[in-house]
């Protein structure tokens, strides 16, 4: 893909195509090689079957016969890349370790022709049009005359009838013109990995002659009897780029065990504890006792589902050496996985474009292979503020990233960078670097007040529309009516800094808009980005970013790809979750916006089940997992049998070779059959399961990734605009099956859920500097409506077909404690509703002199105590093994009051209005813009009626604390006993509403709240014992006439 090729824009339906600007002549691209050994350099050979000789089956890592032997014999037997003992393979000689096998001749009774003969008669000829047909990839779509010639090797079983002919197909030869290209179309299906020159992990040792290198190889096993002591250094980092590339961290025994004990304990004393109150009722007031019990159990639910899913927590460390040493040998192109990387915006106003300008400076300066990285940025409003802000970014670029990598700085977003209060002189040693950092934070000004023009001119839209540079009217003027765009701003051409060095690609996206679609908001744009990245550059990862989330480690990429390319664990990960981090935030976090205990408690317990939920951002996906794909399965272990006689109790059962063993091999070949029929079939609902692209049908073949090299950049520009335009997801799994899914507004969670039912896992990866940061609303009310957006997605997804409650128990993937955690996800705003009632209650009884238990004894009372000691020791213990302060933890225990009795009570109704109504509701975007003064935000004030529920909680409680102590003073010393229940349940909800009070005051002079609550409550109490004792009022002594009657 070409850089400065200019704006394209178009409707694949209204068959229009425009190009706006000049376009550039394609690169070349060079061709790629076949398949030798990579020990030896000689080409690997066929079976006696006729197929490509495979040594290792775990990896498939080229190997030849003579060397895949000579290893076997005199070597570790053990595959050179992922250190895998060899298997003994069909016509090799047994060597010592192998398995036990029946005490018969191998090389004479290896070849069972009768057998051999049989199965080759049973086989049709379909299998091998099966083998054609995945290994070149001809899949007939629209094809041209000149094709028709060679159409007859392929099977027509392929065509389907829902094809039609799309322009900018692949051209795919014969084998004789690219007989390469055909081993790297479809690698899910033909695992051995390419060679090119100079690429191969053995390269270096290709000059030698044969003799040689098995000398070498001797000498690595201390055969030849050299010194032990005189060890090559480059067998040494050879042996170290063979370890394990990350490895699990387990909390220590003396810190987790206790928590789990005391676990235990709490649900103990928790069931006691229920069983007391309900055994115990109050006779007098049997409603606030009935309300009570009913919020208890809930809330013991509750607990349950949340406490649970954090039995394994587990830390995680990564090793980046060996990755690189791995992956990247000196003197060699990297091995790396290509990566691409997704930023989505809407509202250029909300988001601004500074904000979004800096995310894509620190992508664009990324710590990885330039190559490999590709920049997608979404906007679904088509604003040309958006695209002409991305266009000075793209010219800012070639300046910020030279300086970034020359001095090695961090964090990579310039607005961050130069914000710091540090001292930015610490360990830089470069004599130009104190000039070049003056210089550009000049450019980097200058750049700012370009676009702060550009949105200060957005603010005024002409009467005409908007119009470009070149005089052509903007596509997008009609936000929700306009043609899918592109246009690619850094590439291969075109796409270099100031120092002559490739940038990344940086591509601008705007998916097709017409009325009468569903668009299905940012889910929706997110799977445009997946098929349009599919169709131009096809990594098989892909990292998702929210405008105002920026890398803030520039290693965060190689930091994932520990896990992703790690060949133990890396086929069976779907996506590396990142915690999320955020600047700007008052130094006391009021409102709980760092969110410390979900990303620091909850997501490090996920990670030692399943792995953790997906939150939105800061992930890193496999592109496959995203497909719909299964992942891989690990070889089953053989079946443990008895017989009769002790001794060999629990030995594994042996092969028989007789004919009832010939003819269940039989059986299991013609089961083999049968999936590749069913695999064939399921080629011809390609185009109905991804839509009808040719070129994107192809791509979700490749799982190593990588665009054909036919393939023309006018092409593959036209084929990206086919694949945004609004109808391609019609009749498919787009939403249902693949990519993100629709049906809630948190389609995060949501996809998460998806892939973990299909059994593929995923992973928490914590680095100690912070791989992402971004921005968080730190005003009360922006707050509370983004929790009112969470919680309303969780409700949708309760009420949907994927609820966790009911979903996914068919296959079997999921296990319990993450079906906990998501069920946890999910039901969590329905808490709101015990809450709200539990926390009037402390009102209701001071205001009626009522309480919800009866008088307890000395032996009930020690529930109650024992209860309360173990919530607390919960805590303390959950705090020393995560390292959360006890700060972070109060203040998400208050806003989860906060949040619950507002945010949480309103998405319940909205949700439920939505199920049993079909009142839809509107997604409003969070505000990323930040007040000049520092904190600003916080102290502002905007009412909206999520404020009202806790106001109204706050005022009775306040007013019950005042009657309650009232009522005691006036009736004596005897009822001030029952009355320190009722005020301690009361200032416990006063308590945790403290922020919410600070909050609705605002600055108030800066007269400290807690002052104010004081004055509130010392006023009321000494007014009303004023007016008690009344000392103006002359009080005559005598018997009352209201007790005794006139003539007492």
């Amino acid at each position: 893909m070409e850089a400065s090729a200019g704006l394209v824009a178009g409707s694949h339906n209204r068959n229009e195509l425009v190009l706006i600007r000049g376009h550039e002549e394609p690169k070349p691209l060079k061709a790629l090689n076949g398949q030798v050994c990579e020990i030896c350099g000689d080409e690997i050979g066929l079976t006696v079957d006729g197929d490509l000789f495979v040594a290792c089956n775990e990896c498939g890592f080229p190997v030849c016969r003579p060397c895949y032997e000579y290893e076997r014999r005199e070597g570790t037997q053990l595959c050179p890349q992922c250190k895998t003992r060899y298997k003994r393979l069909k016509g090799s000689p047994r060597v010592e370790g192998d398995e036990d096998e029946e005490d018969v001749d191998d090389i004479e009774h290896e070849f069972k022709m009768e057998e051999e003969q049989s199965k080759k008669q049973q086989q049709p000829l379909l299998n091998k049009h099966i083998t054609e047909a995945m290994l070149y990839g001809k899949m007939s779509y629209g094809r041209g005359p000149e094709d028709e010639e060679n159409n007859t090797q392929f099977p027509p079983i392929i065509t389907s009838s829902l094809s039609r002919p799309v322009s900018g197909e692949f051209p795919i030869t014969n084998a004789s013109n690219h007989g390469d290209f055909s081993s790297t179309l479809h690698k899910r299906i033909h695992p051995y990995p390419m060679s090119e020159p100079g690429s191969a992990r053995w390269d270096e040792k290709k000059e030698g002659g044969w003799k040689e290198r098995m000398e070498e190889w001797k000498s690595k096993q201390n055969l030849l009897g050299g010194d032990p002591d005189e060890v090559d250094p480059e067998i040494a980092l050879m042996d170290e780029a063979r370890q394990p590339l990350s490895r699990k961290v387990a909390i220590a025994s003396s810190k987790i065990n206790p928590y789990r004990m005391v676990i235990v304990l709490r649900l103990v004393v928790l069931a006691f504890f229920l069983r007391y109150r309900i055994l115990h009722p109050v006779e007098d007031a049997i409603g606030l006792w009935l309300t009570s019990i009913i919020c208890e159990i809930w809330f013991a639910i509750s607990w349950i589902l949340d406490q649970f899913p954090k039995w394994f927590p587990i830390d995680r460390e990564t090793y980046l050496d060996r990755l690189s040493l791995r992956y990247e040998r000196e003197g060699e192109p990297s091995m790396l996985s290509p990566v691409d990387i997704f930023v989505s915006t809407v509202d250029p106003l909300k988001e601004p474009p500074l904000v979004t300008a800096n995310t894509v400076l620190s992508i664009l300066a990324v710590d990885y292979p330039v190559d490999k990285v590709s920049c997608y940025v979404s906007d679904d409003g088509a604003s040309m503020l958006t695209f002409e802000s991305l266009s000075e970014t793209a010219e800012f670029a070639r300046k910020w990233v030279p300086f970034c990598k020359k001095f090695n700085i961090e964090p990579r977003a310039p607005e961050m960078y130069f914000s710091q209060k540090v001292d930015y002189l610490k360990d830089k040693v470069q004599p130009t670097f104190v000039k070049d950092r003056r210089v550009m934070k000049r450019e980097y000004e200058e750049f700012k007040v370009r676009i702060n023009a550009l949105v200060a001119k957005a603010m005024k839209v002409p009467t005409e529309g908007w119009i470009m540079q070149d005089g052509t009217p903007w596509p997008g003027n009609n936000t929700r009516d306009h043609p899918g765009m592109i246009q690619v701003f850094l590439g291969h051409s075109g796409g270099h800094d100031t120092e002559g060095n490739e940038l990344p690609r940086l591509v601008y996206v705007s998916r097709e808009k017409r009325p009468g679609f569903q668009h299905h908001k940012k889910a929706g744009a997110m799977n445009a980005l997946i098929r349009v990245s599919a169709v131009l550059t096809n990594a098989p990862f892909m990292l998702n970013l929210d405008c105002d989330h920026y890398i803030n480690n520039s290693k965060a990429v190689r930091e994932s790809m520990c896990f992703l390319m790690d060949p133990q664990i890396g086929k069976r990960v779907c996506f590396v979750q990142f915690p999320q981090r955020f600047d700007g935030i008052d130094r006391h976090d009021r409102y709980a916006n760092r969110n410390t205990v979900f990303f620091d408690i909850n997501m490090k317990g996920l990670d030692g089940i399943q792995g953790p939920v997906y939150v939105g951002t800061g992930c890193v996906f496999r592109r496959q997992a995203l497909y719909g794909y299964n992942p891989p399965k690990g070889p089953k272990r053989p079946k443990m049998v008895t017989c009769d006689c002790c001794p060999c109790f629990g030995r594994r059962k042996k092969l028989k070779y007789s004919k009832s063993g010939a003819n269940e091999s039989t059986a299991v070949d013609g089961g083999v059959l049968d999936e590749d029929k069913e695999l064939l079939m399921s080629q011809m609902n390609f185009e109905k399961r991804f839509g009808q692209s040719a070129a994107f049908v192809t791509s979700t073949l490749m799982e190593e990734g990588g665009v054909p090299p036919s393939s023309s950049p006018e092409a593959l520009l036209k084929e990206a605009i086919h694949v945004i335009s609004c109808g391609y997801e019609d009749k498919s799994d787009w939403g249902l099956e693949i990519g993100w899914i629709y049906g809630s507004i948190t389609e995060d969670i949501l996809t998460g859920f998806k892939m973990h039912c299909r059994g593929w896992r995923s992973i928490y990866c914590m680095p100690k500097l912070a791989a992402f940061k971004g921005s968080a609303p730190i005003n009360l009310s922006d707050r509370l409506n983004q929790v009112l957006r969470w919680a309303l997605g969780s409700v949708e997804i309760f009420f949907s077909r994927h609820s966790p409650v009911l979903y996914g128990y068919k296959s079997g993937h999921l296990k319990w404690l993450e079906r906990f955690a998501y069920v946890n996800t999910t039901i969590y705003p329905f808490t709101s509703l015990a809450l709200l009632a539990y926390c009037t209650l402390p009102a209701v009884c001071l205001l009626t002199d009522k309480f919800i238990m009866p008088t307890i004894s000395t032996f009930a009372s020690l529930f109650f105590i024992a209860l309360f000691i173990s919530i607390f020791a919960t805590g303390i213990l959950e705090l020393r093994w995560s390292g959360v302060s006890i700060e972070e933890w109060w203040r998400n225990e208050q806003f989860w009051v906060i949040g619950g009795i507002s945010a949480h009570l309103f998405a319940v109704i909205q949700g439920l209005l939505k199920v049993l109504g079909g009142i839809d509701t509107n997604f409003t975007v969070t505000s990323k813009a930040t007040d000049d003064e520092e904190f600003g935000e916080l102290y502002a004030f905007k009412w909206t009626t999520l404020l009202i529920p806790p106001t109204t909680v706050l005022i009775i409680n306040i007013i019950g604390v005042v009657a309650g102590i009232s009522d005691a003073i006036n009736n004596g010393y005897q009822s001030w006993g029952p009355l320190f229940g009722k005020l301690f349940f009361s200032f416990w909800v006063i308590l945790h509403l403290y922020p919410f009070l600070k909050g609705l005051m605002g600055r108030q002079n800066r007269t400290p709240t807690i002052v104010v609550i004081w004055s509130v409550l010392l006023a009321s109490i000494f007014s009303l014992l004023w007016v008690r004792i009344d000392p103006f009022v002359i009080k005559t002594m005598g018997p009352d006439t209201r007790l005794c009657g006139i003539n007492c």
